[in-house]
């Protein structure tokens, strides 16, 4: 993956993408896969605000069958299926427990019929995906970490799971690899217009500071949180707040979904790179998009959720690490009574502006290649194109093409006879599919590069210099909280920060004032 600014110069575009997140990602590469000349870019890194901020969840959203909104779940779960089988490396299944306490908010009976639609409209012929019942003893030895006073029984469903902001940057590697220019750290300075009809932008390379104009004859906005401080956009967005706690493990291979007893709502606690993902709040946001915090009453609330279940209760010192993120919602009709945010509709639209620039608008992860599948087809309407969407048949850029079992089990033996213990070697695959094999190649030449970065995560030193070289790395939190999350799965020290920035350094080419500034930047997540 390369950075080319300088590219997009006195180029013709079919399409320019503003954004990105998981949105702009999943536009671009469609667009790309159907031929159209293709800019992308993003004001600051791939997936840097809300795509890598969520639950981490490829799921239809068994809650929402509580809504009554089928029509989404049966949407999400059919892009679960499908991106199971296009991406075996990238999404891989994860079974939920679901307890059953006396005087809980819903009983046996209703989550086994809840359960039961789920599985019915996830049409999914394999068995594993389907729910399954367990008696206290039973449903005590898969989450041994629960009080089971008062436990009746539980039940286990499939959903699946990802790594948001690798998922991100492999539909940008693959968007590039199809054509498309992709730049990050690369900001929308203003639009241009021709007959009151936007045809191009100014933009700014953020590096450099240098601007340039480009035209696209279709322009889309898929820029999530920002869509609420410009115009139209702002009127057509409700913003919401999702907050995670990193926490100790006290799960194995599966995760737990359970209702806050303070107020009903679910949240989830997840296995994720060996911790627990503790989340997520849903509360409504009108603050500044630029400054995103967890506050104390978001811990709190989490803390007090999850206490409410476990044996042995979390304190704030348990916490690890902490992110939140801004969902954008459709602003729901002014005629209707307002609602939390849990009751909204997390289902998407593309609206137009009277320039002919398209913004998208809510949406989730799991069915963003749909949504982005009908903003591509807008676009070629726009431009009397007849090419259909292919994302649907197309295996993901990294995906092997024999069948993954088979090359899961010959690339972990690999890895392991490269000496990488069996836990790093299986998260490896899981973040770098079939580049893995460059990897490998890297600790064949140095067999130190088989380590761990740190003794507590499963990332490996091959990794990091890896990522740092080939995935279009502008600076250290780049490499750090998102090709590996490193800054939110551990206090790293200020010595350990040193080592591994000093680590990178030297391919980056990076002098030593650079290379403090570039531990400055990390500062809020160092451990004092």
């Amino acid at each position: 993956m390369k950075r080319d600014f300088a590219a997009l110069h006195h180029q013709p575009f079919d399409l320019f993408v503003c954004g990105g997140g998981i949105y702009g990602a999943w536009t671009a590469y469609d667009a790309a896969l159907r031929g159209l000349k293709v800019a992308l870019v993003e004001q600051n890194d791939w997936a840097s605000a809300t795509s890598s901020a969520s639950s981490k969840l490829i799921h239809g959203g068994l809650r929402y069958l509580e809504t009554y909104d089928f029509k989404l779940v049966s949407k999400s779960l059919k892009e679960r299926t499908l991106l199971l089988h296009n991406a075996p490396h990238r999404i891989w299944p994860l079974r939920f427990g679901v307890p059953v306490y006396a005087q809980q908010r819903f009983n046996r009976l209703q989550l086994k019929l809840g359960l039961t639609l789920y599985d019915f409209l996830a049409q999914d012929p394999e068995p594993r995906m389907r729910h399954q019942y367990f008696n206290p003893e039973q449903f005590t030895a898969h989450f041994p970490a629960l009080t089971n006073v008062a436990l009746k029984g539980g039940f286990t469903y499939a959903d699946a799971q990802t790594d948001d902001a690798r998922l991100v940057l492999e539909l940008i590697a693959g968007a590039q690899q199809a054509g498309a220019h992709c730049i990050n750290y690369c900001q929308l300075v203003r639009l241009l217009e021709t007959d009151g009809k936007a045809d191009g932008a100014i933009i700014r390379d953020q590096l450099t500071q240098a601007e340039q104009a480009i035209r696209a004859k279709q322009i889309v906005f898929t820029t999530g949180q920002w869509l609420a401080t410009g115009s139209p956009s702002r009127d057509w967005c409700r913003l919401a707040k999702g907050v995670h706690l990193l926490m100790p493990a006290v799960l194995h291979d599966e995760a737990l979904l359970l209702t806050a007893q303070s107020d009903g709502r679910v949240f989830f606690m997840i296995p994720w790179y060996g911790l627990t993902l503790l989340g997520t709040t849903d509360t409504d946001f009108t603050g500044d998009v630029e400054a995103i915090r967890a506050n104390d009453s978001d811990i709190d609330y989490l803390l007090a959720a999850a206490n409410g279940y476990l044996k042995t209760p979390w304190t704030k010192a348990d916490i690890i690490g902490c992110f939140a993120g801004v969902r954008v919602f459709k602003q729901p009709i002014k005629t209707t009574s307002a609602s939390s945010p849990s009751a909204v509709s997390r289902d998407w639209e593309l609206k137009t502006a009277a320039n002919g620039v398209h913004y998208a608008i809510g949406g989730k992860i799991t069915s963003s290649r749909q949504d982005a599948a009908c903003i591509v087809d807008t676009v070629c309407t726009q431009l009397g194109i007849v090419q259909p969407c292919i994302t649907h048949t197309t295996r993901f850029p990294w995906a092997p093409q024999e069948a993954f079992p088979a090359w899961f089990s010959t690339m972990q033996n690999r890895a392991i006879q490269l000496n990488i213990d069996a836990e790093s070697a299986t998260w490896l695959l899981r973040r770098h599919g079939t580049q893995v094999t460059e990897i490998f190649r890297r600790i064949e030449a140095d067999t130190s590069l088989a380590q761990r970065i740190v003794p507590s995560l499963p990332f490996i030193v091959a990794d990091l210099l890896y990522c740092a070289t080939n995935e279009m790395i502008a600076h250290l939190d780049d490499l750090l909280r998102r090709r590996l999350p490193l800054l939110i799965l551990t206090q790293l020290t200020q010595d350990q920060l040193r080592q591994i920035a000093l680590r990178v350094a030297v391919p980056l080419q990076w002098s030593d004032a650079r290379l403090h500034h570039e531990i400055e930047r990390c500062a809020p997540w160092i451990a004092h």
